[in-house]
């Protein structure tokens, strides 16, 4: 059976991306799902400065580690003034440094939600127009605006946006 991994990029305790992420793998039918947290990955801020007297963090190599082993992520975007959230965006430069192929050549499920009426979509079109390049094999987009009058009880109830997100997870799942 396929494994996927499935996380926010945030480090609210009670993140709604990692709400929509999980949601989401618990939509898969034939893979099973691991959800990381990103506290549980701290991190010196990024610099070459901080790489050249420290090397690599072990929690970036952790991280990076269990990328290399899935065959799939969930990733679903806290938008932070219109742009990835700063412990992400750590995270992020730490693993290119290890591996520019940061995604491992693996299917993609990318989505973001805010309380807004945009549902993170700045920060999805940041990530769609990089991640292919840094190894994402396929991305299958979904944005969920206005989280809270959207998600309840661990779902989309949105008459349109149900069905939308449903067809994403699917057409993910078919990309493991």
């Amino acid at each position: 059976m396929k494994q996927v991994l499935a996380f926010g990029a945030s480090n609210s305790k009670k993140s709604i991306n990692k709400q929509l992420a999980i949601s989401a793998a618990e939509q898969l039918k034939l893979a099973t799902f691991h959800v990381l947290d990103l506290n549980d990955f701290s991190l010196p801020m990024y610099g070459i400065d901080e790489e050249t007297a420290n090397g690599i963090p072990e929690k970036a190599q952790e991280f990076n580690a269990l990328l290399q082993k899935t065959d799939g992520i969930i990733l679903s975007l806290a938008e932070h003034n219109g742009s990835y959230a700063a412990v992400f965006k750590n995270l992020y430069d730490w693993l290119s440094r290890i591996d520019k192929n940061v995604w491992k050549d693996k299917p993609l499920l990318l989505m973001a939600t805010s309380p807004g009426a945009r549902g993170g979509l700045n920060v999805l079109t940041t990530a769609q127009s990089t991640f292919s390049r840094m190894g994402a094999k396929s991305l299958v987009v979904f944005s969920l605006p206005s989280f809270h009058q959207n998600f309840q009880d661990g779902m989309v109830i949105e008459e349109t946006l149900q069905p939308e997100f449903l067809a994403a997870v699917a057409a993910f799942e078919e990309q493991l």
